[in-house]
């Protein structure tokens, strides 16, 4: 069975993290915990991943005890189209359209896991994307520091339209543990006719 991290959880939902964290604090989910040495990672069904899509969609403006209801109503039920929201209502929940939502989320996290590699040889290990040596961090901070994606496509055009969209989304899937004194790529400049002042761009705050 599929499980997903917090961080995969809240790239493929749009929630923030601390949300997701919040619903694994609260009990609304109970996630497997697995331990790697001194870390300890909380693994998400598929069947929570659902209820998280709903909590973006605005469930987690409802009582604390309605949700939990209907995460467990969820849990025992995965394939329900419909459930009831609350006691004695005529309302309905609509499962459907969040499952779908989510069955395209769970493809583009598979295509963008085939788009990125590491490898030692390449950059220091760093994760670039495949049949180039551009990282995808490198991508993710150009754009957060407000370089546009034909900027970013001008500079290198080893990459395409897609790269560059699914380089925030791959970082925040997948993001850093800790942060490098110097990064592999600093001091690079990008192909092509127009030059970024990379060190500007870099520069951690």
């Amino acid at each position: 069975m599929a499980r997903y991290t917090a961080a995969q959880a809240a790239a493929l939902t749009g929630l923030p993290l601390a949300a997701v964290h919040k619903a694994i604090d609260s009990r609304l989910i109970r996630p497997l915990a697995t331990r790697s040495g001194p870390t300890v990672r909380r693994l998400i069904t598929k069947e929570q991943l659902i209820f998280l899509q709903l909590e973006a969609e605005g469930l987690r403006l409802l009582p604390l005890g309605t949700r939990r209801e209907i995460a467990e109503l969820l849990q025992r039920s995965p394939k329900i189209d419909r459930l009831p929201v609350g006691n004695g209502t005529a309302l309905r929940l609509e499962i459907k359209p969040a499952r779908r939502k989510l069955e395209t989320g769970l493809k583009q996290l598979a295509r963008m896991e085939e788009m990125v590699v590491s490898n030692p040889d390449i950059m220091r290990g760093a994760l670039v994307f495949k049949g180039t040596r551009i990282p995808v961090d490198l991508v993710a901070d150009m754009l957060a520091q407000g370089a546009t994606p034909e900027e970013i496509l001008e500079g290198y055009p080893a990459l395409d339209p897609e790269k560059v969209a699914i380089a925030p989304l791959y970082m925040r899937a997948f993001p850093r543990r800790g942060r490098p004194g110097r990064r592999p790529w600093q001091g690079m400049k990008p192909r092509g006719r127009k030059v970024f002042q990379l060190s500007s761009l870099l520069a951690k705050a």
